[in-house]
């Protein structure tokens, strides 16, 4: 198996940015070559505040091989997602990162390239489509809650194992069977790899291990390839997989196996990563807070649901407490805790000029804890997106899914899935933790708790 050695940029790259160039932004560089990158992997929430603390909410950092800008708050992060005048680049901040992991995903795509392509995956998340997976998700879910009755687990894993599983029905089409266990490890490798502080996949170094689970997988979707183009796999054809396949893009000409393939790395890994790091904080924080539990079934109770049949998809806009409690999970714990960009012209933030080809942060995990826009910010209180408690909150202080073009693909589907989720564990049981269960989460790449959160689920008398 052929592995790159180096990493290249993409030949369109700004060259890299020399820290000269913004040494009159505040900040500090850390130690040499690693910079402040063990820093923020060991406490990225209390570097943030230590660093505008000390130097304001626009500041310079060295970290992850190279010199990066951070700029904190809702006002940057409308600048940066909402992007009006194209200044910022998600290859170019995302590239250095996963150009050996997920190259050519939709995350790695800017301004023409990324539009044309999203419009063309986008069909996969339409309403015909929604349906289908949502019943797939009802089954799939049900058959596996109904047997987590009363004993006790690490949740973090046995979700990982059911949303990895969820997603092949949805997106595949097809059951992983004996592979599934080497697909999870492959995805985990790739995730892992992406903060991995050694940059090239050097024998016996994480990246080599994310760049040999990234060639396994594309050789598993490419396998599928001419069967989908054709028509004659088993799935009937309503997966993403299969329609994806069989998609053209603007000027009549379908997908090549190598984009093919890409997107669907990528979209399968964001499909059950994220939504296995949020479903665990959401039951981690109902089990902390069980007046919420009791709020939540009572809802769920409200829509006369059958166990077997589980949440339909035209119910799901009826679960609004669920979805708030949702909101304030991904507040809390927001997935992806911090974006890149690169400014690809010059421009001004903050009282500073910031040159073309710097590296640009924001913190989505920064942003969600600030008193001014979230009062007693560490507290769990999903009535903060009632309509009444939203009036008047900027639009871009909460951004887990992130914000403008690059908006999360998959948000409806993640909302869709929590919500059937939530729908099938609270009307069987009663969430309970052990004691410390989840004290502890591991924030980088995606977060996930130490402790894989040990919990019971309680069957209701």
């Amino acid at each position: 198996m052929a592995l790159a050695h180096t990493f290249k940029a993409n030949p369109h790259w700004l060259p890299r940015q020399r820290p000269h160039a913004i040494a009159a932004i505040p900040g500090e560089n850390g130690l040499p070559f690693v910079g402040n990158t063990l820093k923020m992997l060991r406490d990225p929430i209390a570097f943030g505040q230590h660093m505008v603390s000390n130097y304001g909410r626009v500041f310079r950092n060295h970290a992850f091989g190279g010199p990066t800008v951070s700029l904190m708050g809702p006002e940057a992060n409308e600048l940066v997602l909402f992007d009006r005048d194209r200044i910022f680049s998600s290859e170019q901040g995302w590239g250095p990162m996963l150009n050996l992991l997920f190259p050519r995903g939709l995350m790695l795509m800017d301004f023409e390239k990324h539009r044309a392509d999203r419009k063309v995956m986008s069909v996969a998340f339409k309403p015909e489509p929604m349906r289908h997976y949502a019943e797939a998700l009802n089954a799939g879910i049900a058959r596996t809650v109904s047997g987590w009755s009363g004993k006790p687990m690490r949740f973090y894993d046995s979700i990982k194992a059911l949303t990895l599983d969820l997603a092949a029905d949805s997106f595949l089409g097809m059951p992983l069977g004996p592979e599934a266990d080497r697909i999870n490890q492959a995805f985990v490798d790739e995730v892992q790899a992406s903060v991995a502080p050694v940059r090239i996949p050097l024998p016996g170094t994480q990246m080599r291990k994310g760049v040999k689970a990234r060639a396994y997988l594309i050789e598993l979707f490419k396998r599928e390839i001419p069967k989908r183009r054709a028509g004659t796999d088993d799935g009937g054809g309503h997966d993403f997989f299969s329609q994806f396949c069989r998609a053209t893009d603007e000027a009549g000409q379908p997908l090549s196996d190598d984009a093919i393939a890409d997107h669907m790395n990528f979209l399968m890994m964001a499909a059950h990563d994220t939504i296995t790091s949020s479903a665990t904080s959401l039951v981690m924080l109902l089990g902390r807070n069980p007046e919420w539990q009791d709020r939540l079934r009572e809802e769920i109770a409200g829509l006369g649901l059958n166990d077997d049949a589980g949440l339909p998809y035209g119910q799901l806009d009826r679960l609004v407490l669920t979805e708030y409690a949702f909101r304030e999970a991904l507040r809390l714990v927001p997935p992806v805790p911090s974006l890149p960009r690169r400014a690809v012209r010059d421009f001004e933030f903050g009282g500073y000029h910031i040159p073309a080809g710097t590296m640009i942060g924001i913190s989505p995990a920064y942003t969600h804890k600030m008193p001014e826009h979230w009062p007693d910010p560490q507290r769990f209180d999903p009535m903060r997106f009632s309509p009444e408690e939203s009036k008047g909150r900027h639009k871009y202080a909460w951004v887990p899914f992130g914000g403008g073009a690059h908006m999360c693909i998959g948000l409806h589907f993640a909302t869709m899935q929590i919500r059937i989720l939530m729908a099938h564990l609270l009307s069987r049981y009663r969430i309970e933790l052990d004691e410390g269960s989840g004290a502890e989460w591991q924030a980088w790449p995606i977060p996930r708790p130490k402790d894989g959160l040990p919990v019971r689920f309680v069957p209701l008398g």
